[in-house]
């Protein structure tokens, strides 16, 4: 099969991937622009697509368009042949996992400031002192919006520390060990918790689902977090909710991403860096090592099912339509 990995971050999941596939395939990589002769002939033919993103019509004869990620909010179904299954890869839920809960440790655990602070002759933090307490992350409740593969991650991982967990979802969760409620219960449950945490992909249901409504019932000095898709929380409302300091955040995914056109944008049209109780990173929460080797993990399974006439998994669209 001719198997063609589409732009600059699908090209990150070639690497060791020939050595996974029961078979040999010709293998191309191709730049996001797909603009050169050769390249646009290579996604005509190509069996197999590798890609995080789709429009147009230059994907002709493709069995399979394979997501090495989970969202797929910018691929156009539509533009994709009939007879062309989508299939997406997860494998990125425990460094979110692992990211999140390094968030909610410096909160509590201030390392950075305690090495500075006796570099320089002050041992503000040690033990016995009268000013030093520090709280715990275990005296702390979560709300996590979304139970799917990093709501889960991270709900294993908040239990172990002792937090009182609550989970919003789409579908009923049986879990004694938490406390659970639908999606349209969110204002409700954002009133109950310290930290509210968005997991959700972007879709048409999920898009500003975490409002004004949901924001201003959180309690003074609460956390918000997005590890989900940025738009899942409305961008406006977000802004407004931290302008004034009653919230703090930590935004990991966002509104405005670099383009061939802006390669360094800020990553909204409202100045979050400018405000001093948010912290902003740039979408890195699951990019690890390990995630890239699962996912192409996942990428090699799903060529080697398609090429053995096999069902494939992680299906978002089945070649039926």
């Amino acid at each position: 099969m001719k198997i063609v990995f589409y732009g600059a971050n699908a090209a990150t999941f070639e690497p060791g991937l020939s050595e996974q596939l029961e078979m040999p395939h010709e293998i191309t990589v191709i730049s996001d622009a797909a603009d050169g002769a050769k390249e646009a002939q290579a996604l005509a033919t190509a069996d197999v697509v590798v890609g995080v993103l789709y429009a147009g019509d230059s994907v002709q004869n493709a069995r399979l368009f394979q997501l090495p990620a989970a969202g797929y909010d910018k691929v156009d179904m539509a533009a994709l042949p009939e007879g062309c299954a989508v299939c997406n890869a997860f494998g990125h839920e425990n460094a979110i996992a692992e990211y999140v809960m390094t968030v909610l440790l410096s909160r509590h655990v201030p390392l950075v400031d305690a090495d500075a602070r006796l570099r320089k002759g002050d041992w503000h933090y040690w033990a016995g002192g009268p000013n030093g307490l520090r709280t715990e992350l275990g005296q702390q409740s979560i709300g996590i919006v979304g139970h799917g593969h990093i709501g889960k991650a991270v709900k294993e991982r908040a239990l172990a520390f002792g937090m009182r967990v609550f989970v919003a979802n789409r579908s009923a969760i049986e879990d004694p060990r938490i406390t659970a409620c639908g999606l349209d219960e969110l204002p409700n449950m954002a009133a109950q918790v310290d930290v509210l945490l968005n997991t959700l992909p972007l879709t048409d249901q999920t898009e500003g689902m975490i409002g004004t409504d949901v924001l201003t019932a959180m309690p003074d000095c609460a956390l918000i977090m997005n590890v989900g898709r940025g738009p899942v929380i409305d961008e406006d409302a977000l802004f407004d909710g931290l302008k004034d300091g009653r919230l703090n955040g930590v935004i990991d995914t966002w509104y405005i991403y670099p383009s061939a056109e802006d390669g360094a944008p800020r990553p909204s049209h409202h100045p979050f860096h400018e405000l001093p109780n948010v912290t902003i990173t740039p979408h890195m929460s699951g990019w690890t090592t390990g995630t890239i080797a699962r996912r192409t993990a996942t990428v090699a399974e799903n060529i080697n099912r398609l090429a053995r006439g096999d069902a494939l998994i992680n299906v978002i669209r089945s070649a039926a339509g």
